[in-house]
C-alpha cells in the first residue's frame, strides 16, 4: 500500500472535501458491512455500541483496550472504507495514549478519537459531570499528536465533554487549544441547541464533527441544516445497533408466538453478504490440483 493509500490518508481526501459526511456508526464487522455496502464513504467504532454488543455492558469505562482493539481489527479488516475508533480516555497517561494511537495504528484503523472525560469515562449522553483538568486535556491531545508524528498515521479527532461538567465557554476554549496542538477533527460533545451548534462553527476554526444521537441531549437536525452549521461529518452513533436490538426483540416476540417474522434478510442474502460465494470459487479454483 502506497502512501496515498492508507486507511488515515483515504479518510483525510474525504474530509478535505467541503461537504457533509453522514457516518453511520458499527459495533462489530457485520454491522461495518452492511454501511459500507450502503455507499457510506466512512464509519466509527462506537465504544457504547461495542460495549454492549460485545459485553452486554454500558459504556462507563468497563470495556478494555484490548478488547476495542480487537473488535477495531475485525472491522478493519472486513471493509475498505475507513474507520474511525473510539479511543476513550486514552486508556491513562500520555505513555499510555502513546501506545494506544499505536495499536489503534496497527489494527486498521484511519483514525482515533481522543475524549477530555475523568476516568473512568462514560456516555456524553447520560450525565458527564466530570472532565480533567485543561493540562491533563492538553496533555492527552499532544501525546496523541506526538504518536501520529511518530508513525501511528491516524487522522485524531480531539473531543471535549466540558460542555456538560463546567459549560460551553470552557468547552470551545478546549477545542481551540486542541486546534492549536494539531488534532484534525473537532468534536464538541452534547450542545443543547442550535445556537450552541453556531458558536462552535463562528468560535472554533477546523474540521467539526457532530453527533445525531436519537433521544440525546443535542437536536436532531436534517443533513442540509448540519451543513449550515458548519459541520464535516455527522455521526448516527446508536442507530443501527437501537434498530438492530428492536428488531431482535420483535422476531424473538414473533417466535414465542411460534410464528416466523416476517421483516428479515433472506438465507440467499445472508449468504451474500458474509461471502460464500466467494469462498466456493476460491476453493473450486485448487480442486484441479488434487
Amino acid at each position: 500500500m502506497s502512501q496515498r493509500e492508507t486507511p488515515a490518508n483515504r479518510l483525510r481526501a474525504l474530509l478535505a472535501q467541503e461537504t457533509l459526511r453522514l457516518m453511520p456508526c458499527c459495533f462489530d464487522a457485520l454491522s461495518a458491512r452492511l454501511i459500507e455496502d450502503a455507499g457510506f464513504p466512512l464509519t466509527f467504532m462506537s465504544g457504547f455500541a461495542v460495549s454492549a454488543a460485545r459485553l452486554a455492558l454500558p459504556d462507563t469505562g468497563l470495556i478494555s483496550v484490548t478488547e476495542m482493539v480487537d473488535q477495531g481489527r475485525n472491522i478493519c479488516q472486513a471493509i475498505d472504507i475507513p474507520v474511525i475508533g473510539d479511543g476513550d480516555t486514552g486508556h491513562g497517561n500520555p505513555a499510555n495514549v502513546h501506545r494506544t494511537l499505536e495499536q489503534y495504528a496497527a489494527a486498521g484503523f484511519a483514525g482515533i478519537m481522543i475524549e477530555d472525560q475523568l476516568a473512568p469515562k462514560r456516555c456524553g449522553h447520560t450525565g458527564v459531570k466530570e472532565v480533567v483538568d485543561r493540562a491533563e486535556a492538553l496533555r492527552r491531545i499532544r501525546a496523541a499528536v506526538d504518536a501520529r508524528e511518530a508513525g501511528a498515521d491516524l487522522v485524531i479527532v480531539a473531543r471535549t465533554d466540558a460542555r456538560s461538567a463546567l459549560g460551553l465557554d470552557e468547552a470551545l476554549w478546549r477545542l481551540n487549544a486542541f486546534a492549536d496542538l494539531g488534532a484534525d477533527v473537532l468534536f464538541l460533545e452534547a450542545p443543547r441547541d442550535e445556537t450552541e451548534m453556531s458558536r462552535f462553527r463562528d468560535e472554533v476554526p477546523g474540521i467539526r464533527m457532530a453527533n445525531m444521537l436519537e433521544d440525546g441531549i443535542t437536536p436532531l437536525l436534517p443533513p442540509a441544516r448540519l451543513a449550515e452549521l458548519g459541520y464535516r461529518i455527522a455521526a448516527y452513533p446508536l442507530t443501527l445497533l437501537s434498530c438492530a436490538v428492536k428488531a431482535m426483540q420483535l422476531a424473538l416476540n414473533d417466535i414465542s408466538q411460534g410464528q416466523t417474522p416476517d421483516r428479515r434478510a433472506s438465507f440467499a442474502e445472508l449468504r451474500e453478504l458474509v461471502g460464500f460465494a466467494e469462498y466456493d470459487a476460491l476453493v473450486a479454483s485448487y480442486a484441479e490440483l488434487s
